[in-house]
């Protein structure tokens, strides 16, 4: 897991032969982007463009991908995504879902609060259980692009 802002996103740009693009889509971002799928390389980079109201903690469910990595940006808004060590979900409430790219687990104590607030950004590989859209300290409107790095 990285969390940064998006002025230093060119530091990461090595570890994915995608990242460049993804974080150049981000830069482009201006808040009037259309919400919903971006395709941005077929089956390898999508931009996922969402506005929604964080809830609060004990409505959220921990999930992880194997075949792609997210990088949450907030682009308006405040925003916790609760993140944990992969091995530590104990719960699950979702089996993995091959065509989906996810399962799900029930919260475990033992997590990290990350807050994200307007230029923040989130990058969760395949071992990086994640708890999106929680509310900071109260609901909240964000503008938020999350973008699905294929992990080849």
């Amino acid at each position: 897991m990285i969390q940064d802002t998006l002025e230093n996103s060119a530091r990461y740009e090595g570890l994915n032969p995608r990242f460049a693009k993804a974080f150049e889509f981000l830069r482009s971002v201006d808040g009037t982007q259309a919400l919903g799928r971006h395709v941005i390389e077929e089956d390898k980079l999508v931009a996922i463009v969402e506005r929604y109201t964080t809830k609060p903690q004990e409505n959220a469910l921990f999930e992880a991908h194997r075949k792609f990595i997210d990088i949450q940006f907030l682009f308006r808004g405040r925003e916790t995504i609760l993140w944990a060590p992969l091995p530590l979900m104990q719960e699950v409430t979702r089996p993995y879902e091959e065509e989906k790219d996810i399962g799900k687990w029930k919260l475990v104590a033992d997590s990290t609060a990350l807050h994200l607030s307007a230029g923040h950004f989130a990058i969760l590989f395949p071992q990086d259980a994640h708890a999106p859209c929680v509310q900071w300290d109260q609901p909240e409107q964000v503008y938020k692009v999350v973008m699905k790095v294929a992990v080849e």
